[in-house]
């Protein structure tokens, strides 16, 4: 039984070490890397970490892209005995000085000249850091800040010549409670915190995810989430138990789906908004089809949504028409998707935000498993997950095994088990505010387990909407029923806590509504054509119909089409972009930011004699 992740990871060299770890995209061509061969660079990178100083169980940080190098050096800090503190490559510089003066980092990794340069931005307030090492990119060796990637590794192999032993002593002084990582959230609102995961967290991650057989030694994984992110984290961890081969992505992500294609994956581990933009463009590429192919489509998927709301009520779907619309219409899209994932995905895994069941339901009828899961940063990621051979849309699966949840008088979710973390970095009333003296963790997520175990989540609890009315709304309920009524539509944040009725601001998606615009002879840059009458009426259309399936007081009455999407980093008052800095960086919408950010608009919904429950 290993007691540390590195130790975990060299259990897999010494029974693999020939056979292929990982690939990755150089000169347009996949590579391999060996078990072996990763173990050989990681060594040299913890060597040399010690050549810089670094002591077991000090910080040291990675802002880098999703890519192997970012992995090679995880292996390194852990390696030296320290601990990883993983910083999102779109972070600003102000959070990026925040996290790296929180955490105390003496050392950073930085992949190119974009991390450096933020890094030198900053520097005077970072004492602290002693050396960054560039992955990529020149750097600036007069000033002896900086160093190269190969300079480090250089260094190591040097240093292992005469001290092997003493390498190897470090990550041998790893024990189940020292820390891994510290994973800053995201955070919607406010400033991050540092979630202490230790290494028996994530060591119980692997052990709970192999008893569920989910993932075997076979299986060849395409990775593109931010290794930032503790569901990328957790990904990491399951590789290394499960031995499998590890793709990585290239860095682009208009790229994913024709590197799906060359890589022809397994299975893949995502968060929804993914899943929502091939369902978006699935569904407008059919439709857009010219003459009976295009009215059989929408005829097809008009058929898909009847039986996915009579699955949604409990009934079973059947009968000619349905039977039809599976040979045809949805047997064609099976066809078509399965060439853009490769032709061999077995499922996807959906984490790290909830998945809407009309898209979970296409994906179904279309021949595809999205197996939706559920858990935190606290609860290092996975705390309860649907299985390929039982699960169930609308839910999050049941609880992992050693994993325990429990429903507060008030709704809310709580979770206890291993995976919950150690606490809050530097943040004792934070922690204590989390975990109560039972050691349940309070998610803020309101949600149901049923009679079968599984476990259904409603909306955040910090995110409940009450109308002036006494009404209580799930805005993220409203949100996926106006995002799924149309390709068209990117984005919708619902507004309304204490007024008189609920109001949103919509973005557009720049791909579809090309196309869309194309179909309906319109042209232009997108600002201007998310502004068009006919567009305006198209979204007023998808309100209209979503509107007269709800109370009177879920109806969203008023409603602001924006002319541009939102995106992660790049804040307006640095690049002048309106919808930047909107999402996190696993592409879930920052409310409280856009209900800032928008204010004029929402309260101007509200100057009128509008009236409403």
């Amino acid at each position: 039984m290993a007691k540390s992740i590195h130790e975990l990871f060299t259990h897999v060299v010494a029974t693999r070490r020939d056979k292929v770890a990982a690939q990755f995209k150089s000169g347009g061509v996949w590579r391999d890397v060996t078990w072996e061969e990763m173990d050989a660079t990681a060594t040299k990178i913890a060597a040399g970490l010690l050549t810089l100083g670094v002591q077991p169980r000090q910080m040291v940080s990675v802002i880098a892209n999703t890519r192997l190098e970012w992995i090679l050096a995880d292996l390194g800090i852990l390696g030296a005995g320290a601990t990883t503190v993983p910083v999102y490559q779109s972070s600003t510089p102000a959070d990026t000085q925040f996290i790296l003066q929180d955490a105390g980092a003496v050392v950073v990794f930085a992949e190119n000249a974009t991390q450096l340069q933020k890094l030198r931005g900053i520097r005077g307030a970072l004492p602290g850091v002693k050396k960054v090492v560039a992955m990529t990119g020149d750097v600036d060796a007069a000033g002896g800040w900086e160093m190269t990637w190969e300079q480090l590794l250089a260094d190591g192999a040097a240093f292992l010549k005469e001290h092997a032993a003493l390498v190897k002593a470090r990550s041998a002084g790893l024990g189940p409670d020292d820390l891994l990582t510290l994973i800053y959230t995201s955070g919607t609102t406010g400033r991050p915190k540092g979630a202490m995961l230790t290494h028996d967290n994530m060591l119980y991650e692997a052990e709970a995810i192999h008893k569920t057989r989910l993932i075997t030694p076979d299986d060849l994984q395409y990775l593109f989430l931010p290794m930032a992110h503790v569901f990328a984290k957790v990904i990491e961890t399951i590789w290394f138990q499960e031995a499998h081969v590890m793709a990585f992505w290239t860095g682009d992500m208009k790229k994913i789906v024709d590197e799906l294609g060359e890589v022809r994956p397994t299975m893949m581990c995502s968060v929804p908004r993914i899943f929502e933009k091939v369902y978006a463009s699935a569904t407008a590429g059919a439709l857009a089809q010219p003459g009976v192919k295009g009215r059989l489509a929408a005829w097809g998927l008009s058929q898909g949504e009847k039986a996915a709301k009579l699955a949604q009520a409990g009934g079973r779907p059947g009968g000619a028409a349905w039977s039809l619309a599976q040979k045809t219409v949805f047997k064609g899209l099976h066809r078509k998707l399965g060439e853009r994932f490769g032709g061999r995905m077995r499922f996807f895994v959906s984490g790290g935000a909830p998945l809407s069941k009309d898209v979970a339901y296409f994906f179904k009828h279309a021949g595809f498993t999205i197996c939706e899961g559920f858990g935190l940063t606290e609860t290092s990621a996975a705390s309860a997950v649907n299985l390929p051979a039982d699960a169930r849309i609308g839910t999050v699966g049941r609880a992992l095994p050693g994993t325990e949840f429990k429903v507060a008088a008030d709704g809310e979710l709580l979770i206890r088990g291993r995976g919950v973390m150690k606490g809050y970095w530097n943040r004792e009333d934070a922690t204590k505010e989390a975990i109560d003296a039972d050691g349940w963790f309070h998610t803020g997520d309101i949600g149901v387990v049923d009679a079968d175990g599984f476990i259904r989540i409603t909306d955040r609890k910090k995110d409940i909407i009450v109308t002036a009315g006494g009404k209580n709304v799930a805005p993220q309920n409203l949100e996926n029923l106006l995002k799924n009524r149309s390709s068209l539509v990117s984005q919708v944040v619902v507004h309304g806590d204490k007024r008189k009725f609920l109001s949103a601001v919509v973005t557009l998606d720049e791909e579809n509504l090309k196309k869309w615009a194309a179909t309906h002879g319109l042209s232009g840059e997108h600002a201007t054509l998310s502004q068009q009458p006919a567009v305006q009426a198209a979204i007023a259309q998808v309100f209209h119909d979503v509107n007269a399936t709800l109370a009177s007081y879920e109806m969203v009455k008023r409603f602001k089409v924006l002319d541009h999407d939102f995106t992660v980093g790049d804040k307006p008052d640095e690049q002048g972009r309106a919808g930047a800095d909107l999402l996190t960086p696993s592409l879930k919408v920052k409310r409280k930011a856009v209900n800032e950010r928008y204010k004029d608009v929402f309260d101007a919904f509200y100057a009128g004699d509008a009236t409403g429950d």
